[in-house]
């Protein structure tokens, strides 16, 4: 959009730039364009703008897909826009109020926009933390937090969101905008960076929930020692674990540093993927029909062959009525890195359900609570074979989640969990599906 057309816009709807909004327009039009260009949206992608203003960004986002959202505070803005885009949604309200779990029924999305610089922290914590519904960011920033966010370690701009963001996203500074190209012209440059999904094998796996607990403390007072912040047990052993001093800061450990601290302070230490496999030598007893022991094989061949054995399903939920949702490991020899209920796992050998399922709970969650058998469901193949009971349990967190089968997890509300599931059931393991039926009619 054009200086004078800004101007002329502006002036019809009788409104000013205001401050209090960090309201600063882009009037280069190449600029622009490239900007979107660097989001990569594709034809169908769905993607989100945040605080679209006048549509500098708009127009040519839309070029590409039409499955536009734009996020908009100002009410003065809000029905020009949806004059100006009307194939657009249009949501009226402060993208700091807005819930990132209501994209998860559009599948992965796409957001981009021109942050208001005091708020861009924020905005970036909301909807780039576990577990976002994001598969890419691009943002333009005050230059300075955008070199924060790139920053290496042992450099004055190395800080708690440089780490923090860092664990699943990759920061690069495309490029540094010169503060004429808005108006009002702010008092200080711009830069453009990109958010993109961390490759797997570039960093280990970690237990999120602690490694943001230790990041936090540690840089809480970054001059200080870790050892007199973080308060672990075996520091000396840890630091020979970690490879690093006794005396180290917050800013001298490197993102691989920080996940390996993490581990070690978890007592997580070893290949992830490793302990993931050793899981496919247990022994399951396998049943019949009528649910009955009829003898016991290990866990790969009762997979492979389909073979009738035993499981529990836990959904938690917190005060609020929210579910905890699990996102599975990658390593998962049966639906890999799809959505499932809180805890579950196979009855062992010789145990039960009603002992498997406080078990599970421990060791998926690491938390110990009340159960109450909710149902049951038969073998079929939506539950891969198994004979499942489902039990119910309230916690608000936070939990413990290992890594070697859990990627990440997050509370969601019942209607966004039926959205999600209408929109996008592929996006679930089976056996949750199963449950969820019979968990959804005793709600």
């Amino acid at each position: 959009m054009k200086l004078s057309t800004i101007a002329a816009t502006l002036a019809e709807l009788g409104a000013k730039p205001t401050q209090s909004l960090g309201q600063n327009f882009l009037h280069d039009q190449n600029l622009a364009r490239w900007i979107v260009e660097q989001v990569g949206i594709q034809e169908n992608d769905t993607w989100l703008e945040i605080g679209p203003g006048l549509g500098a960004l708009t127009e040519f986002a839309r070029e590409r897909s039409k499955r536009g959202i734009l996020l908009e505070k100002d009410d003065r803005l809000i029905d020009w826009l949806r004059a100006q885009f009307p194939e657009l949604e249009v949501i009226h309200g402060d993208a700091l109020d807005f819930d990132p779990r209501d994209l998860f029924p559009r599948g992965p999305v796409k957001v981009f926009g021109n942050l208001p610089y005091y708020v861009s922290s924020q905005l970036m914590f909301q909807f780039a933390s576990e577990p976002s519904p994001a598969n890419g960011f691009v943002f333009t920033l005050q230059r300075e937090l955008a070199e924060r966010l790139c920053a290496g370690p042992r450099t004055k701009e190395y800080g708690a969101i440089t780490v923090l963001l860092g664990r699943r996203w990759v920061a690069k500074l495309l490029r540094i905008l010169p503060a004429h190209i808005f108006t009002p012209v702010p008092k200080v440059d711009s830069a453009v960076i990109s958010l993109m999904p961390r490759e797997d094998d570039s960093l280990p796996e970690c237990d999120g929930a602690l490694f943001t607990k230790l990041v936090k403390a540690a840089f809480s007072q970054r001059r200080k020692q870790m050892k007199k912040l973080l308060q672990l047990e075996r520091w000396p052993e840890i630091c020979a674990e970690v490879g690093i001093l006794e005396t180290a800061r917050a800013e001298e450990l490197g993102l691989e540093q920080w996940v390996a601290l993490t581990n070690a302070a978890s007592g997580a230490i070893g290949d992830h993927s490793a302990k993931a496999q050793d899981l496919k030598g247990e022994i399951f007893d396998i049943v019949d029909e009528h649910d009955n022991v009829i003898g016991q094989r290990p866990r790969g061949e009762v997979h492979r062959e389909k073979l009738r054995h035993r499981a529990v399903h836990i959904f938690v939920f917190n005060k609020r009525g929210e579910l905890f949702l699990q996102r599975r490991s990658r390593w998962k020899d049966a639906h890999p890195r799809v959505w499932d209920s809180s805890a579950a796992g196979h009855v062992n050998s010789g145990d039960d359900y009603a002992g498997t399922a406080p078990r599970e709970l421990e060791e998926e969650l690491g938390v110990s609570a009340p159960l109450t058998e909710i149902g049951s469901i038969s073998a079929c193949a939506g539950t891969g074979w198994e004979f499942v009971k489902v039990y119910s349990a309230r916690h608000n967190g936070p939990f413990r989640l290992p890594p070697a089968e859990i990627e990440c997890g997050g509370f969601f509300t019942i209607a966004q969990i039926e959205r999600w599931i209408e929109a996008r059931p592929g996006d679930f393991a089976s056996g949750f599906l199963e449950c969820w039926r019979t968990v959804r009619d005793s709600i």
